[in-house]
Formats: C-alpha cells, structure tokens, sequence
C-alpha cells in the first residue's frame, strides 16, 4: 500500500458523511418563493393541459375504434 492510499484511508481525514452533506447543501443555490411559486403554476397548468389532450385524443380514438368495429 502506497503512502497516497494510506492518507486517503485515514480516519482522521475522513469526513463523516452528513459533514459532506451538509457542505454539499450548502452549494445548493435555492429558489426564492416567488420562482417556486412561477414554477409550480406553470407544471400545474401543462399537468391540466396535457390531461385535457390525452382526454381529447382517447375520446376520438373511441369514436373512431366504434365506427370501425360495429
């Protein structure tokens, strides 16, 4: 074992893991209120909008399978 892989393996220079953790949230740049909010309306409305297209689509494939198969 070479003196580079004893060093890393050292528990004196091991961090503990909610140590890592806490440095890494600490690099999160967090939303303010306001773009969490433009956010969360915009996912809302396509959610809804989305719904109303996949709604429209399988109402016309039924009408159109009826058709077909009756």
């Amino acid at each position: 074992m070479s003196k580079s892989e004893k060093k890393e393996t050292s528990p004196a220079l091991k961090r503990s893991w909610f140590q890592e953790l806490k440095l890494e949230f600490g690099k999160v740049t967090w939303p303010n209120g306001k773009s969490v909010a433009k956010q969360s309306v915009a996912v809302i409305l396509a959610a809804i909008v989305l719904g109303f297209l996949i709604a429209g689509v399988d109402w016309l494939l039924s009408i159109g399978l009826s058709f077909i198969l009756v």
